[in-house]
């Protein structure tokens, strides 16, 4: 005979529903956000990345409503690919990476765009200088750009996203990029 329902559990089971469905709704519309200074960018390799980079140093001038100045950017960028190859200096619990971490990168993988907080620095990075040098951090971010093409040694795992491979994580700083760029265009 079956057993009467337990009204606490019942709520419990709800209120953990209701949770999870806050969670993945309000995930999927800061995934789907865009301002109206983002171009929309999307690039699946850093040779990719590395075009509207070129396009952009080559500019006379820049206007962006981004955070951070366009060396600062550059700076930023450079890090996560170093990082990738070194490790990150605070990393999330595991438990975190194999969780939420891997599901953000899934969705942005799915999605073939990254949308981040662009004003969040990298968890235990150095402070990025301002104004900081233009030509020095364009070539900063190509030095660390080469350096991943070249890369053989295991990958490290990413502070957010866990163990991912080469290929992940070329996918993961091409879309790193192009978020970033994003907020940055040619002044006419």
């Amino acid at each position: 005979m079956p057993r009467p329902a337990d009204p606490a559990r019942r709520r419990f089971v709800l209120s953990t529903y209701g949770l999870g469905t806050a969670a993945i709704t309000t995930g999927l519309a800061a995934c789907a956000g865009e301002t109206s200074s983002d171009r929309g960018l999307r690039f699946a390799t850093l040779a990719a990345a590395e075009e509207e980079l070129t396009r952009l140093a080559a500019a006379k001038e820049l206007v962006s409503a981004a955070a951070w100045n366009w060396p600062q950017t550059l700076v930023h960028c450079a890090q996560s690919i170093e990082y990738s190859m070194t490790g990150f200096p605070s990393p999330r619990s595991e438990l975190f990476q194999e969780t939420i971490g891997s599901l953000a990168f899934g969705a942005f993988a799915w999605r073939g765009r990254m949308t981040h907080d662009l004003a969040e620095p990298i968890p235990g990075a150095p402070a990025l200088e301002r104004p900081g040098d233009a030509a020095q951090s364009v070539e900063r971010l190509r030095a660390s750009m080469r350096a991943f093409g070249g890369w053989s040694k295991p990958m490290r795992a990413h502070f957010a996203y866990g163990r991912l491979t080469h290929e992940q994580y070329e996918l993961a700083h091409a879309m790193h990029l192009a978020n970033h760029l994003s907020s940055f265009r040619a002044k006419a």
